[in-house]
């Protein structure tokens, strides 16, 4: 069993607890502090990103959005740099969907 099957077995179990009626105060606080780590982890790594990003939009003289809906309709070719950018913000929409998914649990 690999870790992540661990974790999602484990979460799974106390999952299951809580929705038997079992209550922890002690596990109501860590899984708080877990999703606020995980949030402030994001922030961080967006903050990174964002950095990257704006390096790319100065070089090039547009946004990523409209660099991103250019290089998806064949607009832009594909050379490396230009791949590179969009792999940059795939990472940068993924990493905000997760910090808004972990904003919807915080207390």
């Amino acid at each position: 069993m690999t870790v992540q099957s661990e974790t999602v077995s484990r979460l799974q179990s106390l999952l299951d607890l809580y929705r038997d009626g079992y209550r922890s105060t002690v596990v109501d606080q860590t899984v708080g502090k877990l999703i606020s780590l995980e949030a402030r982890q994001c922030h961080a790594e967006l903050q990174r990103l964002s950095a990257r990003l704006g390096e790319y939009e100065k070089r090039y003289g547009m946004s990523s959005t409209e660099f991103y809906r250019r290089f998806r309709a064949g607009e832009l070719g594909d050379e490396m740099d230009l791949v590179e950018w969009s792999v940059f913000w795939d990472m940068h929409q993924a990493t905000q969907k997760r910090l808004d998914d972990l904003l919807k649990q915080a207390p």
